[in-house]
């Protein structure tokens, strides 16, 4: 049997475009759930015959909102002639003081019907339960809110849905890296096997008992973490900047996957 897809796209911010988890080519060079995701449907292309290896672009940038996603990558990802489209967004809208999550959901909507009617797949991410990091409960309940409103899209519009929000594994300290808002390598692993169970790879889930323990996860005091992370971000929200302002995409045209291993 061949493979589904041949050109995945991957958008959203720095959640996909893979923060935290190092990549092999040297520093600041990250690889992250969508890349291996990409691996694994590149993998299982061969081991079903489909021959040749699928293309894979990630358009997703750190600090990336709804509105970006929406406006910029996805009718990009439609002009790459993408067939199978993964959208991850949310959590920077989520953590504005005004963030109206009702309104988040019917722009992501807009974006999610451009690509049905292009014909693209969508394998729609919801967002993460927040209670992972004591500074995000608070915001638990709009969080909830959104993530109800993409069910409904994903039931409307017929979409893949990778449920963040139910993966109870999220919860282990293990998952996220020192500043506590990206994942660690094994997060991102996680992630690409419940996203490739997601797509129907079931051989693709990660057993419980490969999850690494609580005493492998990085360790920050509090008050270190305030200095290092928690006061510089609240530095650029006033002045109205982003980690990700004038970067561009890790991999904007697609690439054969086999070509960059």
């Amino acid at each position: 049997m061949t493979n589904r897809w041949q050109r995945y796209v991957a958008v959203g911010d720095s959640i996909t475009e893979g923060f935290c988890d190092p990549a092999f080519d040297g520093p600041g060079v990250w690889l992250g759930w969508a890349d291996r995701l990409a691996a694994i449907l590149d993998g299982n292309a061969r081991i079903g015959g489909g021959g040749g290896s699928i293309d894979f672009a990630n358009l997703a940038v750190r600090g990336r909102r709804v509105s970006d996603v929406v406006h910029n990558q996805i009718p990009r990802a439609i002009e790459l002639g993408a067939d199978l489209v993964s959208i991850m967004v949310g959590g920077n809208d989520l953590m504005g003081a005004r963030a109206n999550p009702d309104a988040l959901a019917d722009e992501l909507e807009h974006g999610v019907k451009q690509l049905k009617t292009a014909g693209v797949d969508v394998l729609l991410a919801t967002s993460f339960d927040p209670q992972f990091a004591l500074f995000l409960k608070p915001l638990r309940g709009r969080s909830a809110v959104f993530n109800a409103n993409l069910w409904s899209i994903a039931r409307t519009h017929k979409t893949f849905t990778l449920d963040l929000w139910g993966i109870r594994e999220l919860q282990n300290r293990a998952m996220w890296a020192e500043d506590r808002v990206h994942l660690t390598s094994a997060g991102h692993q996680l992630l690409a096997r419940r996203a490739a169970h997601a797509l129907g790879v079931a051989y693709a889930e990660i057993p419980a008992t490969h999850m690494p323990g609580e005493d492998t996860a990085p360790r920050l005091s509090s008050l270190n973490w305030l200095h290092t992370y928690a006061l510089p971000w609240v530095g650029r929200r006033v002045r109205g900047v982003s980690a990700g302002d004038g970067m561009s995409p890790k991999l904007p045209v697609p690439m054969q996957v086999s070509a960059r291993r």
